[in-house]
């Protein structure tokens, strides 16, 4: 099963994510088939980029999107709305 999950990477106190497509028994830093984005928390405001076009390619196939990418995806969308 293929799961849309962040990844961890950076070093110890300095990190950020990517997000990818990768099978749901790899390990966290494992092979991933596919990068979507990433997310970055320390810039000032948090960089949050999410090629959706892709995400809903492999929701249509059957990917599982994780509770913590989703829920930032939608607070994303929804700072994107207010700010408009």
């Amino acid at each position: 099963m293929v799961v849309i999950r962040f990844q961890r990477r950076g070093t110890k106190k300095v990190f950020h994510h990517r997000i990818v497509a990768a099978e749901k028994d790899r390990a966290q830093s494992g092979r991933v088939l596919e990068i979507l984005g990433h997310y970055d928390p320390s810039k000032k405001p948090a960089s949050f980029v999410l090629n959706e076009e892709r995400l809903s390619h492999w929701v249509s196939n059957g990917a599982q999107v994780s509770l913590a990418v989703s829920r930032m995806a939608k607070n994303v969308k929804r700072s994107a709305a207010a700010k408009s």
